[in-house]
């Protein structure tokens, strides 16, 4: 990895498409209104940074560090999280589009998704254990052999999650959702 540290730096409505952003590590940065669509983030680590409002779809995420990192209201269509550095890997998104993208594999205890749309997008053996899923859309999202044990799914909707193929025990659903849970017998629950 590169040795560029930048450290407690703000970064606004700049298109990192054009100037590119130095690899290094970055700490307690802040990206407000940027854009990475299709950037390289290969080897780069983030500790403790937000990125709020910004386009991040489609950025390369090769052994990249996401350490305490929150994303605020960002789009990040189709990224590969399965290839991040495993070591400490922990974020949160608020209000992020999340379509496509892929978690496979990843241990994301306790991961909060809050009102995210998360279309299409492969959590396939993840563990998922004690994560929060707030006002999700999870259409076409796929949950296979995937660890859900104590996660909060009471008001995500569209998912569809196969009891019988993952772990659910004590995850927590509502009565308006239950329905996610039984799709694959394809039976007709009226209200």
């Amino acid at each position: 990895m590169n040795s560029n540290y930048v450290a407690d730096k703000s970064f606004e409505k700049t298109d990192f498409r054009i100037i590119g952003l130095p690899s290094g590590e970055y700490e307690a940065c802040r990206f407000t209104d940027c854009d990475f669509s299709e950037c390289d983030f290969s080897n780069f680590s983030f500790t403790d940074c937000e990125f709020v409002e910004s386009n991040l779809s489609l950025v390369k995420l090769i052994s990249t560090v996401f350490r305490d990192v929150r994303f605020t209201g960002c789009k990040m269509i189709g990224l590969h999280f399965d290839q991040c550095n495993d070591f400490g890997l922990s974020f949160s998104f608020n209000k992020c589009v999340l379509d496509q993208s892929v978690f496979f594999r990843k241990k994301l205890k306790k991961s909060i998704f809050n009102n995210c749309q998360l279309k299409e997008s492969d959590f396939s053996e993840c563990d998922l254990s004690g994560s929060v899923f707030e006002n999700c859309n999870l259409s076409g999202s796929i949950f296979d052999n995937t660890i859900l044990e104590m996660c909060d799914f009471r008001s995500a909707y569209n998912f569809s999650i196969d009891p019988e193929q993952n772990r659910i025990k004590k995850a927590r659903f509502s009565r308006l959702n239950i329905d996610g849970l039984l799709n694959k017998y394809s039976i007709i629950i009226d209200n």
